[in-house]
């Protein structure tokens, strides 16, 4: 007999003992005994621990622990090196106790481990520390969306209990390690968006219980073998995008066996150049469960149909065709049943559009929600069988060719949300019927319309938020139905042909509401508007290239972007003072009649990255306040009136790239800050002012300028040496040039497509003016190819630097109207880019340097008025000129001048004066047996060679393999040579 012991722990945390009687061996009742005492002492130190910290939570019965000091002192040392702008991990500080408490820390409610670790999205930079290590119970560490740099650490290979890894998002580098092979827990991995190099390791094979992989953009990767691969049976999710699978044969195969693949991402994988992308078995026995698949960016042709087929099943939601060379597509697509996205933009090939729709009019065309078949070369006209997609909610076919009316059936789609038939050529009226339209979007800009329905059936249009009916006919009266549409928020109707008055109602339709609002290029006149009320924070509003005059007195503060440029407004600018919201980026308000002073409030503009104020009549000095713009990326004050010294202020605008003061009155010393500070700067341009005093120095600091303008000044001294520290125009840049600037909110002020829909951006893009083959020539898209120096119409004296000649990217030199002398520099030749190239007006004297004959793209030259002498060397440039470009120098002679060279009479004298008949017989003999040997050498030269390449195999495949290499080199180089010479030569 004995006495068993029963514990029983209750909901009140108290332990009760009671005991009953039964028989039982000694050693039983030993173990329980021990048993016991350890569930009393494990108790006993939880409710220790709760008293003493006084951090344990008793909520809802459960016992909270704090973490432990070995891994909060792990977070701390993780912490310590990171940068962190935003003060994201504010919370982890060493006087916070309880780690558990901290920002993107997650614990174990029991025994206070750190289980997930999530700062995504922190802007945090720096490298991942080892101390992450000894969190030991950590299971979900997601680091993505910062910017940590370094590699992957291999002791990520020792957290073996993590089930997510996610370091996508980041600037890592070097080899993706072997060692995360261990981690045999993972279900989610991903690595995307990185600068990986090297092979996707095999061992990932061994991560059999992985549901979600994504290796897409990871960098220069590459797959040795896929087959690893057929291991993951559990793997739901794929994304290998940019990773060539070239030399993958059977890759097909591979994807068919993973039965729980639901979603595929081969975006750029080179699939064009498999050899055999499936086996023989593969057709036959082969299913998927694949619902959403994007094969884009292949250069897939429409062979692969053929392989597609059994990855395409009834489960099939989304298919991502575009970017490929396809030239329709089969049968089997149009009786995909559960269909409701198919993407086939950008193809090459001319395929015709009824056809296309007709392929897929099967079961496809009953759930097809999401049709883009955009940039392609779709012909035909958009036809009725458009009716038969009764579920498509977004119609994307701009950028085709399609002609024609527009079908009225597209207007009755009873699910139609966005249409964009933009930039075809569909022509005549739009169907009435378009009032009976439900889409919230409509898109008609750049085809040849002509006009609308009237204001009855417009105004039915009841849901739609965004019309942009740019470069179509509505004119000549501004259309009235456009005040009808109460839930407008973006309208675009520029270069329209409307010559006309905006009702004053117009500008109250939509208070605090609009967020795009583009007028321009019309000849929309009347005073300036109220423009104050209407726009939502954040919004754009162009109404540039019209008739719009008078002042302007109320504007919005709410807008981001505000382009009145091209107008007939004056008075003064002192609206800028209300625009105090902090939303303003872009502010464009030249070529007016603006008059008066910049105000002294710009403190208020603080995100402003453009002030473009040129062609105004605007005087006096520059505010100090300018230097609060430290967003200011460019400023453009040509062709006003200001006068004085630049603002000591402006040099904290450090986020310059572009500044034209040019063309006022600028006076003072070239301000050495400009070098010591506007390092960004690419176009700097100050013509046309009172500047004195010498070059500074400093400018030799700005390593980014491409464009240096400091003409028609009364500048003095020598030419800086140094100017071949302007790095931009020394070395040659084998990278496309960069783009215009850009900026978040500014192409042409259109509303561009981005992402899943239409955004209210529109880009702003660098303009100046700029001397260019003796006349004044403004420069947009092309400016980023210039690389242009102008120092002419100044008082600089001395010789030209030879350091100069080192520029060897320059493309125009303008030199002229100054008091340089001496030679020209020797090795000027060398500057083989040169277009213009300007020394004219001044005392340089010696000889024209023959290296000069070796500039072959020059199309501008002009050496007169100087004292050169000798002869001009020969070339075809050179001898292309007039000879007014080399007048004035009394000394030189040869063509083109008409002045001979000594010795030019003498070498045309002939050779032969006289012979006898025997004597030219003998020389025709010669002569004759001369192109006899000719002859034969080349047929026996011909067959040897070609003989050799007959017999030898190898030789022949090694001769025409390097005979096609040489040939798409010499291609791509004149390709290249041509297409730079076209944007910079013919702008």
């Amino acid at each position: 007999m004995g006495e068993a012991v029963h514990i029983r722990i209750n909901t009140n945390k108290k332990i009760s003992i009671f005991t009953s009687t039964y028989i039982m061996h000694p050693c039983v009742f030993t173990i329980l005994s021990l048993m016991m005492l350890r569930l009393v002492t494990v108790y006993g130190y939880h409710q220790l621990v709760a008293v003493e910290g006084g951090g344990g939570d008793d909520t809802n019965g459960v016992i909270r622990n704090k973490c432990l000091d070995m891994e909060r002192h792990a977070l701390l040392l993780f912490k310590a090196p990171l940068q962190d702008p935003d003060g994201s991990l504010s919370t982890w500080r060493p006087d916070e106790h309880d780690c558990c408490q901290w920002k993107g820390v997650t614990c174990n409610n029991q025994t206070g481990h750190v289980t997930e670790l999530d700062i995504s999205d922190y802007n945090l930079g720096g490298e991942i520390s080892q101390s992450l290590l000894n969190l030991s119970y950590l299971n979900f560490l997601d680091l993505s969306y910062n910017s940590f740099g370094g590699t992957i650490p291999t002791f990520f290979g020792s957290m073996t209990r993590l089930t997510d890894l996610k370091l996508n998002s980041n600037n890592l580098n070097g080899t993706i390690p072997r060692c995360i092979g261990s981690l045999t827990e993972l279900r989610h991995l991903d690595l995307s968006a990185n600068s990986f190099y090297g092979i996707i390791p095999p061992e990932f094979g061994n991560l059999t219980n992985l549901q979600y992989l994504y290796l897409g953009v990871v960098g220069r990767c590459r797959v040795e073998n896929l087959h690893w691969l057929s291991s993951l049976s559990h793997l739901q999710q794929l994304g290998m995008d940019g990773i060539s699978l070239a030399k993958q044969n059977h890759w097909v195969d591979v994807i068919s066996s993973l039965q729980s693949l639901s979603w595929l991402s081969l975006d750029g994988c080179e699939l064009s150049q498999v050899m055999y992308p499936y086996s023989s078995s593969f057709l036959n026995s082969s299913s998927s469960s694949i619902e959403v698949l994007y094969l884009g960016n292949n250069s897939l042709t429409s062979s692969m149909y053929r392989w597609l087929f059994p990855l395409t099943t009834n489960k099939l939601q989304i298919l991502d065709l575009s970017s490929n060379m396809l030239d329709g597509i089969p049968k089997y697509l149009g009786n995909l049943c559960s269909l409701e996205s198919l993407s086939f933009a950008n193809n090459s090939a001319v395929v015709k559009f009824p056809g296309f729709l007709y392929t897929l009019s099967g079961c496809t065309s009953l759930t097809l929600q999401e049709l883009d078949a955009s940039y392609n070369q779709f012909i035909g006209p958009l036809s009725d069988d458009i009716q038969k997609f009764s579920s498509l909610r977004h119609l994307w076919v701009s950028h085709n060719h399609l002609n024609g009316i527009i079908s009225d059936k597209v207007w009755e789609l009873p699910m139609l949300e966005e249409i964009d038939v933009s930039s075809n050529s569909f022509r005549g009226a739009i169907s009435k019927n378009i009032g009976k339209s439900k889409a919230f979007e409509i898109y008609l800009s750049e085809n040849q319309l002509q006009g609308v329905p009237s204001t009855d059936h417009m105004s039915n249009l009841s849901y739609v938020q965004l019309i942009d009916m740019n470069s179509c006919n509505l004119g000549p009266h501004f259309p009235k139905w456009v005040q009808t549409l109460r839930n407008l928020t973006r309208l675009h109707i520029a270069n329209s042909k409307i010559s006309d008055k905006i009702p004053m109602e117009f500008w109250d339709t939509w208070p605090s509401q609009l967020r795009y609002l583009n007028l321009s290029s019309n000849n929309i006149s009347g005073e300036g508007p109220d423009l104050s009320s209407n726009f939502d924070n954040g919004s754009v509003m162009d109404l540039s290239s019209n008739s719009f005059s008078g002042p302007l007195s109320n504007v919005s503060s709410t807008l981001a972007l505000l382009n009145l440029s091209r107008n007939k407004f004056n008075g003064g600018i002192s609206f800028l003072c209300q625009m105090v919201g902090g939303f303003l980026e872009v502010l464009d308000l030249s070529h007016n009649l603006f008059t008066g002073k910049l105000p002294d409030c710009l403190w208020h503009l603080k995100l402003l990255k453009v002030l473009n104020l040129g062609h105004n009549n605007l005087s006096r000095r520059l505010p100090p306040s300018i230097g609060y713009l430290r967003e200011l990326e460019v400023l453009d004050l040509y062709k006003n009136n200001f006068s004085g010294e630049l603002p000591l202020s402006l040099k904290n605008c450090t986020s310059l790239n572009l500044m034209n003061l040019g063309a006022n009155k600028f006076s003072g010393n070239v301000p050495v800050w400009i070098g010591e500070n506007l390092w960004g700067l690419y176009v700097l341009i100050l013509r046309s002012n009172n500047f004195f005093g010498t070059i500074p120095l400093q400018l030799c600091y700005l390593e980014n300028l491409q464009v240096l303008d400091l003409s028609m000044n009364n500048l003095q001294g020598t030419i800086p040496s140094c100017l071949n520290n302007l790095t931009s125009m020394v070395r040659e840049r084998f990278l496309p040039p960069p783009p215009p600037n850009t900026y978040s909110i500014l192409t042409n002020w259109i509303i561009k497509k981005s992402g899943n829909g239409y955004s209210n951006s529109s880009e702003y893009v660098d303009h100046a003016t700029i001397e260019w083959q003796g006349d004044e020539r403004e420069f947009s898209r092309s400016l980023r190819l210039l690389k242009s120096i102008d120092m002419s119409s100044n008082n600089l004296t001395g010789q030209i630097p030879y350091e100069l000649t080192d520029l060897y990217d320059l493309i125009a030199l303008n030199l002229s109207k100054n008091s340089l002398l001496g030679k020209i520099p020797l090795k000027i030749g060398q500057m083989k880019k040169l277009l213009v190239l300007d020394l004219s007006k001044n005392f340089f004297s010696g000889g024209i340097p023959s290296s000069m004959s070796q500039m072959s793209l020059l199309n501008y030259l002009d050496m007169s008025f100087n004292n050169l002498s000798g002869r001009i060397p020969t070339s075809t440039q050179l001898q292309s000129f007039e000879p007014s470009r080399y007048e004035g120098n009394a000394g030189l002679c040869g063509p083109p001048v008409s002045k001979k060279c000594p010795g030019d009479e003498e070498s045309e004298v002939p050779l032969v004066i006289g012979k006898s008949k025997g004597e030219g017989e003998d020389v025709d003999e010669v002569w004759n047996w001369f192109h006899i040997g000719e002859g034969c050498g080349f047929a026996t030269g011909f067959w040897i060679a070609c003989g050799a390449l007959l017999v030898n195999s190898h030789g022949r495949r090694v001769f025409f393999h390097f005979y096609d290499g040489v040939e798409d080199w010499v291609y791509g180089k004149v390709a290249l040579f041509i297409e730079d010479l076209r944007r910079v030569a013919y702008m």
